[in-house]
Order: structure tokens, then sequence, then C-alpha cells
């Protein structure tokens, strides 16, 4: 497809919801951040879980989701865990 998806954990389907919420670019995906990057595609995709935000982050970063260190793991749980409570 396009440059995102030669990104870490980005395949097509991620790709394609990214540059549908605006973000088409690496630069671009690297300025939003994973969570705000993972809020905007949550408002398209009400089934984008914790998985897709860590798939964010790890493409941020140029690692694998699975290697994201704990530190890590735990605020983007702690973000995601507050988005839930709040939009429940």
């Amino acid at each position: 497809m396009g440059e995102l998806s030669t990104l870490q954990n980005i395949g097509n389907k991620v790709e394609q919801q990214l540059n549908e919420v605006g973000i088409r670019t690496i630069n671009q995906l690297f300025e939003t951040g994973s969570k705000q990057a993972w809020l905007r595609i949550k408002e398209i995709d009400d089934s984008a879980c914790i998985n897709r935000l860590y798939a964010l982050e790890g493409a941020i970063q140029g690692i694998r989701w699975h290697d994201l260190s704990e530190i890590v793991r735990e605020e983007l749980r702690e973000f995601y865990n507050t988005y839930k409570k709040l939009n429940k």
C-alpha cells in the first residue's frame, strides 16, 4: 500500500484506517502519537482494542509491539482503561 505499512505492526487494514483519519505519512503518525492516532481510529472502528494501541506505539518506536517495555505498556493500559471508563 503506502509508506505507513512499511512500519513494524502496521498492516494494510491499519494503514487504511490511519489514512481515513487523516494520517497518511510516517511523520504524521510520529507527530500525532499513538494515543491520539488510536483515538481517531476508535471513532471509526469501535473494535479497536488495546492491541491496536500497542501496535501503533510499537510502530512509532520501530519495534514489534510485543517488545514494548513494561513501563510503556502500563502507561498505555492506564490510558486505555481511562478511555473505557469515560466512554461506557
